[in-house]
């Protein structure tokens, strides 16, 4: 009886020809037969900018990440262009004194933005995507995205200051105006006045995507945008609706979008997916402040390998759809070739 258990032992843990592990056994093998890569074409660097020539004021929520003059704007980027970051993503911020209710010095053409996209295209002419979020979040006293009237945001008011804002950035060089906003119509908005304007060739790519989120934290101390009162739900979307992101993608293609975006990623890769089988434009997935800073808060506390971490959520955001990361960790991950 033992005898036959030892052979019946022995030939149930044969699995014969059915192996997997071996396209798994050495590192040379693993990359020979990976399915995904993340390439730095793929990456989009974001920038926050200070309306003045020399600044730099380290963000203490997002270690690693400053809001910078235009000069070292161009410095930084110019560093970033030789490990291959040949994309951007700006931010801006007003003057001290400059926000008002309607954020009109988001339209600024001497504001932050437009200075900064001047001296990028002159710098680097068209070997640089140049990327302008447009949103009057930072611009108004009030933090939020659009025009308020009876303490609520009115939709169709924001659309004329977001597209003179559009306009600005498009004037001073833009490639791509990315509305974050989250009004309903702002994609046509936009592209009916570029287009008045005889700016057909400034793409659009939008947050079409886009979740109410607690993943934003950081970014509002970076950006200075946090609402005064209440939140942003009212505009922005249910984390818990999937179907919804469907809509909205293909709303904002038929208004005139050149590519679309999920935000956050990490914990929305299901949605990257679903909209990845609705869509054929380019897809951006950002890979946002909260997500950036808490992988750098527990490596700073040697809870994680963050050069491992790192790897495997940009390989995620790629593997679920994403033809475009956009991330602040991009510069790292290239200079430590961690991918």
């Amino acid at each position: 009886m033992s005898e036959w258990n030892a052979s019946a032992e022995r030939e149930l843990a044969t699995p014969g020809p059915l192996r997997p592990r071996r396209l798994r056994n050495s590192a040379a093998m693993r990359e020979l037969v990976a399915e995904t890569t993340v390439l730095a074409r793929q990456l989009v660097m974001p920038h926050f900018v200070l309306p003045a020539a020399k600044a730099n004021e380290p963000i203490p929520s997002m270690p690693g990440i400053s809001r910078t003059g235009v000069d070292d704007l161009l410095r930084a980027v110019e560093s970033d262009h030789k490990l291959g970051i040949k994309s951007v993503l700006l931010f801006g911020t007003p003057p001290a004194g400059a926000k008002n209710s309607t954020g009109s010095s988001a339209s600024d053409r001497e504001g932050a933005v437009p200075r900064a996209v001047r001296a990028l295209r002159g710098a680097f002419g068209g070997d640089l995507v140049i990327m302008t979020d447009v949103c009057l979040c930072a611009y108004t006293d009030h933090g939020h995205c659009g025009v308020l009237l009876d303490g609520a945001v009115d939709n169709d008011r924001s659309l004329v200051p977001l597209a003179a804002m559009a306009l600005a950035h498009a004037e001073a060089g833009a490639d791509l105006v990315a509305p974050s906003d989250m009004m309903d119509g702002r994609v046509g908005a936009l592209r009916s006045a570029l287009d008045a304007d005889g700016f057909t060739s400034t793409g659009i790519l939008s947050y079409a995507v886009k979740y109410a989120s607690a993943y934003y934290g950081p970014f509002r101390d970076a950006a200075d945008s946090s609402p005064q009162h209440g939140d942003r739900r009212s505009y922005q979307m249910d984390s818990r609706n999937s179907a919804e992101a469907e809509r909205e993608v293909k709303l904002d293609e038929a208004e005139g979008a050149d590519m679309v975006m999920v935000k956050p990623a990490l914990a929305y890769l299901d949605i990257i997916r679903r909209v990845r089988a609705v869509t054929t434009l380019p897809l951006a997935a950002y890979n946002v402040s909260g997500e950036y800073s808490a992988v750098k808060a527990a490596a700073e506390r040697g809870w994680l390998d963050e050069a491992a971490i790192v790897r495997e959520n940009l390989h995620a955001m790629v593997r679920a759809g994403a033809d475009i990361v956009i991330t602040y960790h991009a510069r790292a991950a290239l200079a430590g070739r961690w991918i």
